[in-house]
Parts: structure tokens; C-alpha cells; sequence
């Protein structure tokens, strides 16, 4: 195609992605009482026993609402429940003919790595795996208005880096990152976006969808010993920092303070994303670092606390953890986010 066609129908897909931006139903308004917690019983992934067949905890995420709301951290009636993502809300950053290949239960089998779900009928597939996906992308979609609105949000799902607009993989099939950001550009009047990504793994998905697109700066630290060796995407990360397997806490913290110092001066975003993958956690079995419990809360108060100084909203997802104490690890690091005034639960965690 010559450059001469190719700017309209660019400028054609803006204007259709901006439409289908402004038509979606995500952005509630939230009252005031409600705490930006984001979560809905509607995420948690359960069928068959199937679930059990990936080494990802797919109940993770109501375990960590249950940790917060038992400790005395938060009122269940203070939780934000989303919506599911349409269709039309996806095709903001995903093809159609993306969409079309969930509808073949081997594809979707593929993406999520668990591969006895290819013999589903789609329609179970669909209701029990993708539906709880979409529930979740709604949550970190609206999880950046709530930021925007009362300076952070915690998403207690979603993190789904390894989707890009065309490609799934990596129990991601949904690109809700990239979602988020383009929502936040069109309705939040943002243009400068920093993604802090610190799951142990490359966040692929998010390097291809903003390849070159200066309205976003990419922090990623990441094993490059590990999946998804995807070194295209590579080459889109604004600030790369590895940590090679066997990793400890001292060192890690050390590496991510220095990196965000330099972050800090770079760039001057609007809106922080913040993926907080626990799978840094000595003896997950995919990260192979060998993080502390204590690593990752302190690790999640210096991200706060990066944004917090500079009065950046900031979003948490909650993304990759391979071990059945993520939950409790991550309910345990909110807490203290709370006890240190780094956010407001509306009472004090216990």
C-alpha cells in the first residue's frame, strides 16, 4: 500500500476507534463511598476442574478480596464492580478477525496454554474462561477513570501483557492494557502514559501496540531467560531492564530504584500503569527470581510512592503469580500500600 492511501484509512481507524471510545458504557460513575478497589465474583475462572490443569491460581483474584475484606482492609460494600467488555469496546485495539479466532475453542486453548479445552464446545468456553477476561478488562478500563478521579486504583485483576491488538498467548487473550491507555487518551484527555511493568516476564503484548507511539514510555524489568523471548518487542521498550534468574531481593529493589530515578527524568506522564506481577516470588515456578514476600510489598510502596510524590494517578493490575501465596502476598502488600497513606481504603487496615 502507498503512503499516500495509507494516512486516510489510518486517520479513518482513529476516527472509528474514538467513535467506539465515546459509545462504550465502561466508564461508570462511581460514588464516592465506593473505595477504586475494582473486582467482580464474575473474574474468578472455575470449570471442570480444567482450571487446575494451568499452574496460574485462576481463583486468585476473590482470594484476594476475601485476605483484604477479613483483615478488616476493606467493606465489601465498598467495592467497585465493572462491566463486561463488549465486543465493540475490544475492536478499540483488537482486529475483528482477532476476535473470530476466540470463537475456535483450539485457539483459545492455545492462548490460555491448557490444552483439554480445545475439545469444549466454544459457547462453554466462551461463558466460563473468556467472559471472566472480559469482566476483567472492564475492570482496568475503569480502573484508570477511578485513577484519574481519586489519584490511584487497583484493578484486582487483569495484567494481560501478552495480548497485543493481533495475538494472544500466555493465558492473556485480551489486550487490556492497551485498552486501558487508549480509553484513558480519549476520556480522560491524557497524552502521556508511563507503563511500569514488573512481572517477571516481557510484557510483549503492550511494546507491539505502541510501538513508536511517543504518547507512551515503557518501563519494563523482566527475566530474559523466560517466555516470551519476543525480541521484536524488544526493541519498542523505552527503558529495559533485566534481572536474570536467581535474582534476589536486595539486588532486585536496588535495580528497580535506580530505574524508576531514571524513569522520574524521561518522562513526565499524566497516567502511571502499573503491572504487579508476582511471579518475582522465590519459588514461582515460571519467574525464577527469587523475590521475598516483603521484596514485593516493598516493591509495590516504591511504585506508589514514585507516582504519589509527582501527583501521577496511578493504576495497580494485578497480573502473573504462579504460586497459591500470591493471593495473600498481594492482599498483604494493599494493606501496607494503606498503612503507609499511599492510598485510602476508607479505614485503617488492620
Amino acid at each position: 500500500m502507498s503512503s499516500s492511501s495509507s494516512s486516510p484509512s489510518t486517520s479513518d481507524e482513529e476516527i472509528l476507534r474514538r467513535s467506539r471510545i465515546l459509545k462504550s458504557k465502561l466508564y461508570l460513575d462511581i460514588p464516592l463511598p465506593k473505595v477504586p478497589v475494582v473486582y467482580s465474583a464474575s473474574y474468578d475462572i472455575a470449570f471442570l476442574g480444567m482450571e487446575k490443569l494451568h499452574p496460574f491460581d485462576s481463583s486468585k483474584w476473590g482470594r484476594i478480596c476475601q485476605f483484604l475484606i477479613s483483615e478488616g482492609a476493606l467493606d465489601k460494600k465498598c467495592i467497585v464492580e465493572p462491566l463486561e467488555a463488549s465486543k465493540d469496546d475490544l475492536l478499540v485495539v483488537h482486529s475483528e478477525s482477532y476476535l473470530n479466532s476466540l470463537k475456535s475453542s483450539a485457539n483459545v486453548a492455545r492462548i490460555i496454554e491448557v490444552p483439554p479445552v480445545a475439545l469444549l464446545p466454544n459457547c462453554l468456553v466462551q461463558r466460563k474462561v473468556l467472559c471472566p477476561f472480559r469482566n476483567q478488562v472492564g475492570g482496568t478500563i475503569l480502573a484508570a477513570k477511578l485513577a484519574k478521579e481519586r489519584g490511584w486504583a487497583i484493578n484486582v485483576g487483569g495484567g494481560f501483557h501478552h495480548c497485543s491488538g493481533e495475538k494472544g498467548g500466555g493465558f492473556c487473550t485480551y489486550a487490556d492494557i492497551s485498552l486501558c491507555v487508549h480509553y484513558a487518551f480519549v476520556r480522560l484527555n491524557i497524552s502521556r502514559v508511563m507503563i511500569i511493568d514488573l512481572d517477571a516476564h516481557q510484557g510483549n503484548g503492550h511494546e507491539l501496540d505502541f510501538a513508536g507511539d511517543r504518547r507512551v514510555y515503557i518501563l519494563d524489568m523482566y527475566n530474559p531467560g523466560i517466555y516470551p523471548f519476543d525480541y521484536e518487542a524488544r526493541r519498542h521498550i523505552d527503558q529495559k531492564v533485566e534481572v536474570m534468574s536467581g535474582t534476589t531481593t536486595n539486588e532486585y529493589l536496588k535495580k528497580l530504584d535506580e530505574a524508576l530515578e531514571v524513569a522520574g527524568r524521561m518522562y513526565d506522564p499524566e497516567l502511571v500503569v502499573y503491572n504487579a506481577g508476582t511471579d518475582i516470588l522465590d519459588g514461582d515456578p515460571l519467574g525464577r527470581l527469587k523475590i521475598s514476600p516483603d521484596g514485593i510489598a516493598n516493591r509495590d510502596e516504591r511504585v506508589f510512592r514514585f507516582a504519589r510524590e509527582r501527583n501521577i494517578p496511578i493504576v495497580m493490575l494485578t497480573s502473573g503469580g504462579y504460586m497459591k501465596s500470591s493471593a495473600r502476598i498481594i492482599a498483604d502488600s494493599v494493606i501496607n500500600l494503606s498503612q503507609k497513606c499511599l492510598i485510602d481504603m476508607g479505614k485503617n487496615a488492620a
